[in-house]
């Protein structure tokens, strides 16, 4: 598999837990403390740091920072908005789509020496 590849799987993979670990709580654990909330979420981001740091490293032999930070950028909102749709309960608002507009924008910006 080519390192692009592989470092986009693992980038979506760590996305779906830092996103269980940043805003799960405030579903499942919104009647706990706070710091048991954070002493979760902080071995749900463990988990996500063991594939993140991995898919970086990887994605760095073929992409400089800026771009990974794009690509990483584009993938957090594709894991977000169906967490925050499906799992919060949260309305899909046509604000996501904009987001995802300006992404694009910033993914040709930052991707624009590879595209000529």
């Amino acid at each position: 598999m080519r390192p692009l590849a592989i470092s986009i799987c693992l980038l979506f993979c760590s996305n779906i837990f830092m996103t269980f670990a940043w805003y799960a709580h405030l579903k499942e654990l919104n009647n706990k403390p706070w710091i048991i909330a954070a002493f979760v979420s902080w071995g749900i981001a463990l988990l996500e740091y063991l594939l993140q740091v991995p898919a970086n490293r990887i994605g760095y032999t073929v992409l400089n920072v800026g771009q990974l930070k794009i690509m990483q950028e584009v993938i957090t909102l594709s894991v977000f908005v169906p967490f925050s749709v499906m799992y919060l309960k949260e309305p899909l608002k046509l604000d996501y789509l904009w987001a995802g507009i300006c992404l694009v924008g910033a993914v040709f910006f930052m991707f624009r020496s590879k595209f000529v």
